[in-house]
């Protein structure tokens, strides 16, 4: 493949509510081994935790309009249910799936998280005002026990906690029914149960799906393997 006549963007939404990879930031503007210039955008510091996700979907939809050309879209945990929320748009060509909810219409990610615990469900917990922390001493064995103790760190002191109620918004209407699907599922995920992830990735029908020995924070205990299906996703669905 060409790069001067094909440049698909990517648009990684990389919407890790409980953590933040330290070092890693936004996935590289740059030209992969294979030819393919990725154009990448990091979302994150236009998420706040309190909002709902229709307002979450909106303000991922106003950034892809303002791409010129198609888009990738990558979600990870929660991500997903906004990509599935907002990948709409004409100029959407696929959706990368990243150990993320995928949900059907009417379904939220608290509903699947609730009728299959994760591993580390019970060390979520509430504070007064109903922000969902991972506490501090269980953070490591629940969310990145794939990485050194001393690389969680950081994430687990500046963990972005949620309004649990946000975990309770139905997606209305699922982008991946009428779009490709990429999905990545973490065997070893324990905030989001394995098996709703490979049960979610069963049914919206995927082009692929990447099985691999991870946590839920592979984002950076495995970037490169991320970083590989997102790049098929955009040689796939380029021109």
């Amino acid at each position: 493949m060409d790069r001067r006549t094909v440049q698909p963007g990517a648009a990684p939404l990389d919407h890790r509510l409980h953590h933040a990879v330290p070092g890693e930031g936004p996935l590289p503007s740059t030209t992969g081994p294979r030819g393919i210039e990725r154009k990448c955008r990091d979302l994150r510091g236009h998420f706040k935790p309190a909002h709902p996700l229709a307002d979450d979907a909106e303000r991922t939809r106003k950034m892809v309009e303002q791409v010129d050309g198609p888009v990738v879209l990558v979600g990870h945990s929660y991500g997903g249910a906004v990509i599935t929320e907002a990948g709409d748009l004409p100029n959407v060509k696929a959706l990368v799936h990243i150990t993320a909810f995928a949900p059907d219409a009417g379904e939220s990610p608290g509903r699947i998280n609730q009728g299959n615990p994760p591993a580390a469900f019970d060390n979520i917990a509430p504070d007064s005002d109903g922000y969902l922390w991972i506490k501090q001493d269980k953070f490591h064995e629940s969310l990145t026990q794939d990485l050194a103790p001393d690389q969680d760190l950081v994430m687990a002191v500046t963990q972005k906690a949620p309004v649990g109620s946000t975990f309770g918004d139905n997606v209305t209407a699922p982008a991946w029914r009428n779009k490709p699907v990429w999905y990545r599922v973490s065997t070893q995920d324990r905030m989001i149960h394995p098996d709703d992830e490979r049960r979610m990735a069963r049914r919206v029908n995927p082009r692929k799906v990447v099985e691999l020995d991870a946590s839920h924070a592979s984002l950076a205990s495995q970037l490169r393997a991320v970083v590989d299906l997102i790049e098929e996703a955009v040689r796939e669905t380029a021109g």
